[in-house]
Formats: structure tokens, sequence, C-alpha cells
């Protein structure tokens, strides 16, 4: 049986380790063997937090929202802007929503305007 050396594909395996770990740290961005704990804990959070930033962006879009519906009408809040929403069969998410309560407040308000007629 032949001698079988992997020098070459444990180097690149190796090289590809330090590599994504170039920015860390001390020896997390030197040793292979710090480095694959770091990399791979790295990992963990961004497939976690990719799930948290799209938690977190629908929390902002809900309190731009609240808040401009509150400037617009004093006895209307986000719950029943959303629910006039629904019945007025208007279909509109709140990314749009909260990005026509910053950047269009007069189009956010004829659109709450036809919310609240749909309440009452």
């Amino acid at each position: 049986m032949s001698r079988v050396k992997s020098g070459k594909v444990t180097h690149a395996r190796h090289r590809k380790v330090i590599k994504a770990a170039s920015g860390y740290y001390s020896a997390r961005s030197r040793n292979f063997r710090t480095a694959t704990q770091a990399v791979d804990k790295a990992n963990q959070y961004a497939t976690r937090d990719r799930k948290a930033k799209k938690r977190s962006f629908r929390a902002l879009w809900i309190q731009r929202i609240n808040a401009a519906v509150r400037l617009f009408d004093l006895e209307m809040t986000y719950s029943r802007l959303i629910d006039g929403l629904n019945k007025a069969g208007i279909e509109v998410d709140r990314k749009v929503l909260a990005d026509l309560a910053v950047h269009e407040p007069d189009a956010f308000n004829a659109i709450a305007a036809q919310a609240k007629a749909a309440l009452a």
C-alpha cells in the first residue's frame, strides 16, 4: 500500500478557516484550533441573528406606524389602524406603511383616513 500525504488538503482547509477568522482578536485569528471554534460560533450567531433581524425590523416598523398614526389622529392607535385596514380591504404590509409614514406623511394620512372610515 502506498503512502498518502495530506499536506495540500490540510493546508487548504486550515487556510480557509484562518481566512474566515482574519479579523478576530489574538489567537482566534492565528491558531487553527481556536480559529475553528471562533468561526463555528460566529456561524451559529449569524444563523440565529438572520431570524432575529426579521423580528427586530418588524418591531421597528410597528413602532413607526404607531407613532405616525398617533400624530395623525389622537384617538387612533396602531391596532385600530390595522383593524381598519383589514375591514377596508387595504392590503399594505407594515414595511411599506412605515416607509410611507416616514417619507410620505400625506399618503399615510390618506390611508389612515380610509381605515378610520372603515371602522365607523
